[in-house]
């Protein structure tokens, strides 16, 4: 299963410079766990750090303009961090399977002199096969939308770009005249048509650039869950669907899918409901005469079923879970905002388990990444599944991960909840 094991976040709104986990440069830090948790107070900088994965994910789709215009972003300016004049960054230190070496993808967006956002550079970087230290060489380089990628899976030249008398271009020119006797075959000059699209988003289409490809396929799977329950209450054409959109407005073209394709996996998803939300032993799909799809809710205590327009928040977004949780296929990330908003307490810790055992890095699970409110929810997780988000004193976001906290960890091991120490106030900053 591949998984982000570090997230790097510069000058995207409230994250000036903001960094989860592991990075190829920060070995000594413990990287992301496969359930990870941020919590913190309102106005922190949650939502945003939700919208920086929504942003790449967008940016690899849509092209770099798009995706600042998109979801209501209001374009480069008012994305990039307040005060700041540097590029907007992301970086991303991934591993496609366990024992795989990981790749690091760095991303840099600047505004050209008319104020359109461009890719200013992008780079991924892996180190050679053995080593286990040093610098790792790039296998795509990328400057304006120019640059030089490695073919297939073989190392390349030991690029020095940190140092200042490093020339691309040079490079690019003595690879073109075959003047480069330590390139390979494998090397090859790239320019990009349009510097507003991800180099990765091109050269990923093709079958000689397989890391790339991988890459890029991890990030289309990703699932940024932006469900709504009134999306989830519309009536879709009939037809079944493999997967959950974001806004939840397909929910009954999957239970038709599922109905159909995996009906055991759905009778598990029925069984899991009326555990959770009592009453409910039957949902199914209901086709009108004008090619709409129904949803229908049987329960226990009435003879007639009810439909999706009358269920209660709630039971659709725990029934949305539970169908993503189960998706024979599922993403290899989900990032869900705030699941507790419409849900009873109770149902929170048995939620988060549900989220916990999908996300155990079993093959078929997929690394689940939420932002929280709710302590209920928190009780059911560990100091290392947990990180803080709180203000500096600059008014930029700040995290920090529980388990960095002794005291925390002490009290976790002897049996008190982490929700509840969040709860008293041991998690947050404390006032001077």
């Amino acid at each position: 299963m591949a998984k982000i094991e570090g997230f790097r976040i510069k000058n995207f709104r409230s994250l000036k410079d903001v960094t989860l986990g592991r990075l190829w440069n920060q070995q000594k830090a413990e990287p992301l766990t496969p359930m990870t948790a941020v919590i913190g107070k309102n106005g922190v900088g949650k939502s945003t750090l939700f919208d920086a994965f929504g942003f790449l994910a967008d940016a690899l789709k849509l092209g770099v303009e798009e995706a600042c215009d998109s979801r209501g972003r209001g374009g480069f300016k008012r994305i990039r961090a307040q005060g700041q004049h540097e590029p907007i960054e992301f970086e991303v230190y991934y591993k496609e399977a366990g024992n795989a070496r990981p790749i690091t993808y760095e991303i840099t967006i600047d505004i050209d002199k008319s104020g359109r956002p461009f890719v200013l550079k992008e780079r991924l970087r892996q180190r050679r096969k053995g080593q286990r230290h040093g610098w790792p060489f790039s296998f795509l380089v990328l400057n304006n939308g120019k640059g030089v990628v490695w073919k297939g899976t073989q190392g390349g030249r030991q690029i020095a770009e940190d140092q200042r008398d490093f020339d691309l271009f040079h490079l690019m020119e003595s690879i073109k005249s075959g003047e480069s006797e330590e390139e390979s075959r494998e090397t090859e000059v790239v320019e990009l048509e349009d510097i507003r699209k991800l180099g990765i988003a091109t050269l990923g289409s093709l079958k000689q650039h397989p890391r790339i490809s991988a890459f890029r396929r991890f990030i289309e799977g990703w699932y940024l869950s932006y469900f709504t329950p009134d999306a989830a209450r519309s009536l879709p054409l009939a037809g079944p669907q493999k997967h959950l959109n974001i806004h939840g407005d397909n929910l009954g073209n999957v239970v038709q899918f599922m109905e159909r394709e995996h009906p055991k996996r759905f009778q598990s998803i029925l069984n899991l409901i009326a555990e959770k939300i009592p009453g409910i032993n039957k949902i199914e799909t209901e086709a009108t005469n004008d090619g709409r799809l129904l949803l229908r809710f049987n329960d226990k205590g009435f003879q007639d079923p009810f439909y999706s327009q009358q269920m209660s928040d709630g039971t659709l977004k725990v029934f949305a879970y539970l169908l993503l949780l189960e998706d024979p296929t599922p993403p290899p990330f989900l990032c869900i905002e705030e699941p507790e908003n419409g849900l009873y307490h109770k149902l929170l810790e048995s939620l988060a388990q549900e989220f916990r055992e999908h996300a155990t890095g079993r093959k078929g699970g997929s690394q689940v990444f939420i932002t929280t409110h709710q302590p209920y929810l928190v009780d059911a997780l560990e100091p290392s599944e947990v990180w803080i988000l709180e203000k500096g004193p600059d008014g930029f976001s700040i995290i920090r991960r529980a388990s960095k906290d002794e005291t925390v960890k002490n009290l976790v091991a002897e049996g008190l909840p982490l929700g509840g120490l969040w709860y008293s106030d041991y998690l947050d900053a404390r006032e001077a």
